[in-house]
């Protein structure tokens, strides 16, 4: 199947809940213990959309693969040019490049967007997947913070990234 790139839609927010609902479920890369309702996913969806910012999904024939979206990474005026990722994939496309894909059209996009900076806070130091994809789109270490949250009972740290969108 050829997998495509495209902006979600409110349509796409049960297949994001799903991804998502696995992740908070099963995995370290989000510190969220329980995962959000449909109403919750499209509220997200929307913040982030109705700010201007991306929310783009990888599309294998009907089914979403991964999702990737950027938001603010604080709110005061001065970070308006700096974005955080955040992607999340399907565990049925997991190791087959749309994390990648999805990711790298993010990427583009805030840069014609006008973004300057964007961030990755990746959950768990040990979540080799996420920080080699970051790494192969262009990101670089910039630190680590050591035991900040509490999830399946076990302290996890979480590792920066950074990646200028601008020259």
């Amino acid at each position: 199947m050829t997998r495509t790139v495209r902006r979600a839609t409110l349509a796409d927010a049960e297949s994001i809940r799903a991804i998502y609902a696995h992740h908070v479920l099963n995995g370290l890369g989000t510190f969220e213990e329980i995962p959000p309702d449909l109403d919750e996913i499209r509220r997200r969806m929307q913040a982030v959309m109705g700010q201007g910012h991306p929310w783009l999904v990888a599309v294998d024939g009907d089914a979403v693969a991964a999702y990737a979206y950027a938001a603010p990474f604080r709110p005061r005026s001065a970070y308006r040019f700096t974005v955080e990722d955040s992607v999340y994939v399907s565990p049925a496309h997991q190791r087959q490049g749309a994390g990648l894909l999805v990711l790298r059209e993010l990427i583009a996009a805030c840069a014609a967007d006008g973004m300057r900076e964007m961030l990755a806070v990746i959950g768990d130091s040990g979540n080799e997947a996420s920080i080699k994809l970051h790494e192969r789109c262009g990101f670089s270490f910039c630190g680590r913070f050591e035991s900040v949250g509490l999830k399946f009972g076990r302290w996890v740290d979480i590792v920066l990234m950074q990646r200028h969108l601008t020259v």
